[in-house]
């Protein structure tokens, strides 16, 4: 007796093994919150998460991690980076904490979309999608043992967890595909392609606001006819990459009567989950839309 109950007592102040919680739960991160809300979901009460960006005043583009996140880095038994040119110092971290063991989910390679190419693939519902199944690839590769939940929690999120995501996807590009639309920069791109929405503005310029370059004299010519001209239905900006054109195509808008939709590139508010956050922002779209056209 006295001996189990030693062996109970160590058993109880043994340290957990490196890549999990005290508790036994993977450790798992993703260097935005837009991709580690969807890994949390996915390994579900046998993974704590931890995204490295949330704060939605942070430019990921110009982010330097800190001690505190090469750790989180360096524990993580799966980790998914962006790629793509978006967050090159998380490729840094991983590089400075090399781990065999380590399963890493990068979107660039998983999407097939190269370097130079647009970064932002959270908001191409085909892309989540990929990016979901390696997620729950690399989960089941590193705990095997829980291959039937890893699975069970992907079905679920796929066929309830993103229903109202999918429908309103489905709703918009049915109603209003064709429409022309105007945007602020490239991370509107991947959403009207899924929208079916018709994106009108210059893509020099999209993607000079994107990069933090200035764009031409041209291009702000035509997107300040554009809105003059009532040639867009609807005016879609990045809210944190606000620039002194942006600033003032949206103030144009809006004194035109063109409705004005503000996107995000990390989830507003933070707690939220992926799937709240972007069923916010599409049903403010579909809303501005019916708002544009009447229909």
């Amino acid at each position: 007796m006295a001996v189990l109950a030693i062996a109970a007592l160590l058993a109880g102040c043994a340290v957990a093994p490196p890549g999990t919680t005290g508790t036994g739960r993977l450790e798992v991160a993703a260097s935005i919150n837009a991709w580690g809300s969807i890994l949390a979901q996915l390994g579900g009460v046998r993974v704590h998460e931890t995204s490295i960006i949330s704060n939605p005043n942070t430019d990921p583009h110009d982010y330097e991690p800190t001690p505190a996140d090469a750790r989180v880095i360096a524990q993580s038994r799966v980790f998914t980076q962006n790629g793509i040119g978006y967050d090159a110092w998380a490729a840094r971290a991983l590089a400075a904490s090399p781990d065999s063991s380590r399963q890493v989910v990068t979107v660039g390679a998983v999407t097939g979309v190269p370097a130079g190419g647009n970064p932002h693939r959270w908001y191409s519902p085909t892309d989540v999608e990929r990016v979901a199944d390696a997620m729950t690839a690399a989960l089941t590769k590193v705990d095997p043992h829980d291959a039937g939940y890893f699975a069970d929690r992907r079905r679920a999120f796929d066929t309830t967890d993103l229903a109202r995501y999918h429908q309103l996807i489905a709703d918009i590009r049915a109603r209003y595909a064709g429409t022309p639309i105007g945007a602020s920069e490239s991370i509107v791109t991947p959403l009207a392609d899924a929208l079916g929405l018709h994106l009108v503005t210059p893509a020099a310029f999209l993607q000079a606001i994107s990069e933090g370059s200035d764009p031409s004299a041209a291009d702000k010519a035509t997107i300040d006819r554009q809105i003059a001209t009532h040639a867009i239905a609807v005016y879609v900006f990045n809210s944190q990459n606000g620039t002194p054109d942006v600033s003032a195509q949206v103030a144009a808008a809006r004194a035109a009567g063109i409705p004005v939709v503000a996107v995000t590139e990390t989830l507003i508010p933070a707690t939220a989950t992926f799937q709240d956050w972007q069923v916010a922002q599409l049903t403010a779209l579909q809303a501005a839309l019916q708002q544009a056209t009447g229909r």
